[in-house]
């Protein structure tokens, strides 16, 4: 049995845009990862907020996702600035085939860097807001 090469940039690119529900977990390392259940697992958990408390602000229902988003963009920067000697050696060991990282791994690691930031910034004012002002500018 041949073990696949992984593509960096792909699984950078798919933690940027799945990251939440841990398809690039499962993409790295299989379905027995652990840490990718747990991502998938934010789903089950804003269904758990939803029914302990259904009138809440849609902020607090998607907290467990908004969460396992910003992890998974976090993951995703550290895939993609990984060296692909290092690459290789964790996830392209048996493969014969050596990774070369070329221009759109960066494209794609400046989307991310920008959704990211988007992202967090837009978690912090929304719960800010929700905190002391009981949400009344959103």
């Amino acid at each position: 049995m041949s073990v696949l090469h992984k593509n960096k940039t792909f699984a950078t690119l798919l933690a940027t845009v799945t990251g939440g529900v841990g398809l690039h977990r499962f993409y790295l390392r299989g379905q027995a990862d652990k840490w990718g259940w747990l991502h998938a697992a934010s789903l089950l958990g804003c269904a758990a907020v939803f029914s302990l408390w259904p009138q809440a602000d849609a902020y607090f229902l998607l907290l467990p996702l908004i969460v396992s988003i910003l992890i998974g963009i976090l993951e995703a920067l550290v895939l993609g600035l990984m060296p692909d000697e290092k690459w290789d050696a964790a996830f392209n060991a048996g493969t014969g085939r050596q990774s070369d990282s070329r221009w759109p791994l960066a494209m794609v690691l400046v989307a991310t860097l920008m959704v990211g930031a988007f992202g967090l910034i837009a978690a912090i004012a929304r719960l800010f807001d929700l905190l002391y002002t009981g949400g009344i500018y959103g």
